[in-house]
């Protein structure tokens, strides 16, 4: 067997289009920072506007190509109108980052069915709108493309008082294994991955605490999640690197999952 030089261009991203959705905060705005430097023309869309375009502005300084939508993932026409002010700038989008998340916290006798639709219709309707959307564009463009969820570890396990993000969650994951399933055959790949504990502007308050400062030191690393260790994952799935991971589910947690019980 001829042995082949290991070509690391693989994880360029050089003329991908890629749009991020979430990307006022958190994880999206790391995620479009990873995305242009690696060579992707990004889209950031939220529903937070003036952060968007501090992002973009970022983004651009540092030689990359951006570009911000408004986009209510909950609203089928927000999303469609997001895709076609997106693809007027750079074209089809193939590369899809879907990562708008919330949460509201409560145990199950506390929540209410708003708690359950806040959730669930931006977690779980709000990915699969956005990712049937560029499944659609890229299917009638006959272009490969790349659909990439992020979903949780507590969509593999649970935790008390996150029933209904857990469950959200845990749909994303099923809903990828679908999509992997039905679109491979259009050259479409869709894969998920799903964080363990980052510090966020959704959690912050939490982490800082001595309580929340406690449950991260049981875990099995001690620690939490520095950003750029979702970089590897990110880039892996987006990029040619990975051109035959379908259908994956990659927990990067340090392990958390697969604490000793």
């Amino acid at each position: 067997m001829e042995n082949k030089q290991l070509d690391l261009t693989n994880f360029n991203l050089t003329g991908k289009v890629a749009l991020v959705t979430g990307a006022s905060s958190g994880f999206g705005e790391h995620f479009a920072h990873v995305l242009a430097t690696a060579g992707a023309k990004v889209i950031v869309g939220a529903r937070r506007e003036d952060r968007l375009k501090n992002l973009v502005a970022d983004i651009t300084a540092k030689g990359g190509e951006a570009l911000a939508v408004a986009m209510d993932v909950t609203d089928a026409g927000s999303v469609a109108a997001a895709f076609d002010q997106a693809e007027a700038a750079f074209g089809t989008i193939t590369v899809l980052v879907n990562n708008a998340g919330v949460a509201a916290p409560k145990t199950v006798h506390k929540t209410t069915e708003a708690d359950w639709d806040f959730v669930v219709d931006t977690n779980l309707k709000g990915a699969w709108l956005v990712a049937a959307e560029a499944a659609r564009r890229m299917v009638s463009a006959n272009t490969p493309g790349v659909i990439v969820n992020i979903a949780s570890v507590l969509g593999l396990a649970t935790s008390t008082g996150h029933g209904i993000y857990s469950a959200s969650k845990a749909g994303v994951i099923q809903l990828t294994k679908h999509m992997a399933l039905e679109l491979a055959n259009k050259n479409i790949r869709s894969n998920a991955i799903c964080p363990g504990y980052f510090k966020t502007e959704m959690n912050g308050e939490y982490f800082d605490s001595e309580a929340g400062k406690a449950y991260i030191e049981s875990t099995p690393t001690g620690r939490l999640g520095l950003m750029e260790e979702m970089d590897g994952p990110l880039l892996l799935l987006a990029s040619d690197a990975g051109s035959f991971i379908n259908g994956a589910i990659i927990p990067v947690d340090g392990g958390h999952l697969v604490m000793s019980i």
